[in-house]
């Protein structure tokens, strides 16, 4: 099986997921927006916020396995394993990249 590799500022994301709140909001531009579960956050302070809820609640773990480019969205699938309902969970990350940070990224199913 060929390891799969992620665009730099996607690697990063996926890194700093295993880090903390801070170190996610760092792999974004200053005016991003996350999308996840119904709700947007936009900007550094409110992705830290949803980085540090969304850990709070759940323990999990990702791991990336498949990468598309579909009009200019990179479309990353990751297996998502941990102690929410309905784990495992293949989810579809949808990023948008901008001078080598991440612009805006939509997690759904």
């Amino acid at each position: 099986m060929t390891a799969l590799i992620l665009p730099d500022p996607i690697a990063a994301y996926f890194a700093a997921d295993k880090q903390t709140p801070d170190a996610v909001a760092r792999c974004f531009t200053a005016h991003a927006s996350v999308k996840d579960e119904g709700h947007t956050h936009t900007g550094h302070d409110a992705i830290k916020a949803w980085k540090a809820a969304a850990s709070a609640k759940y323990s999990y773990t990702s791991e990336p396995f498949a990468l598309a480019l579909q009009e200019g969205i990179h479309l990353v699938t990751s297996r998502v394993v941990g102690n929410f309902p309905g784990s495992p969970i293949d989810l579809q990350y949808h990023f948008r990249l901008e001078r080598g940070l991440i612009a805006s990224l939509e997690i759904s199913l």
